[in-house]
């Protein structure tokens, strides 16, 4: 069992999720999107909306510095472990307990506003649940780790060494095994989601809008007809010929 949870599992959860996404850009480009719901209602948005995706962005920044940094990198700066767990703890805390209100204002916002709620497909009902569950395990490790901050609640020693490992295709299974259960129902929660990621709305976290900073000026005119903008302009950001004369009465135009 330990073989296929942390030696084969998370290949196929890469699998899956790279798969998915190529597959879901090749036959659903225009199903990838966050299905914007902000027209039938902003108020509980405002609030819930900025709460979880800052909150997920630190929890995200947390995790890679936890899991990608080794502690002896750590120790070599002068960070103790007393240090790095008081950071760890309070940026975890706070992170995760906004991203868990976030998401909860979210998803009550989405139950009790109807156009809102039948919008939501049957894949984004279980991603939500999937998410929250993710979210609620994570608190409940960093609780626990600053509740028994003993080794065995070290996942710096167990995790990390383990999800490092996977990158040189050589799993250290005998280090995940030896974490304690919190982490391992945080670590396989979080598989779950990865898998879930490409057939919900989450795929927009894999869309920038890079073009947006290289596409041309909207070009606005006047009444008259003349462009509203002066001086010499590049090639994109010319504006295209308008006619020399008035135009035509709205009342004529609307006879023809």
């Amino acid at each position: 069992m330990d073989l296929f949870l942390w030696g084969i599992l998370p290949y196929l959860t890469i699998v899956i999720l790279v798969g998915g996404l190529i597959w879901r850009y090749r036959y659903d480009q225009f199903g990838w999107t966050t299905r914007s719901s902000q027209l039938y209602e902003s108020r509980l948005l405002r609030i819930g909306s900025p709460l979880f995706h800052f909150g997920i962005l630190v929890v995200l920044l947390g995790h890679v510095m936890g899991l990608l940094i080794p502690e002896s990198w750590t120790d070599a700066i002068g960070v103790t472990e007393d240090m790095y767990h008081a950071v760890a703890l309070a940026l975890g805390t706070v992170a995760g307990l906004a991203t868990l209100i976030g998401i909860g204002i979210l998803i009550y916002r989405r139950r009790k506003t109807g156009p809102v709620f039948m919008a939501t497909t049957k894949n984004d009902k279980l991603m939500y649940v999937v998410l929250v569950a993710a979210i609620v395990a994570g608190l409940a490790t960093t609780v626990l780790s600053a509740v028994d901050p003993g080794p065995d609640q070290n996942y710096r020693e167990t995790v990390s060494p383990w999800f490092r490992s996977l990158f040189v295709f050589q799993p250290d299974i005998a280090a995940m095994a030896a974490a304690p259960f919190a982490f391992h129902l945080h670590t396989l929660v979080g598989m779950a989601l990865f898998i879930l990621w490409p057939f919900t709305r989450l795929v927009h976290a894999f869309t920038a809008p890079f073009q947006y900073f290289f596409r041309p000026y909207i070009v606005y005119r006047s009444r008259s007809g003349r462009p509203t903008t002066t001086g010499a302009t590049r090639r994109g950001w010319a504006p295209v010929g308008t006619p020399d004369r008035e135009p035509e009465p709205t009342a004529r135009r609307r006879r023809r």
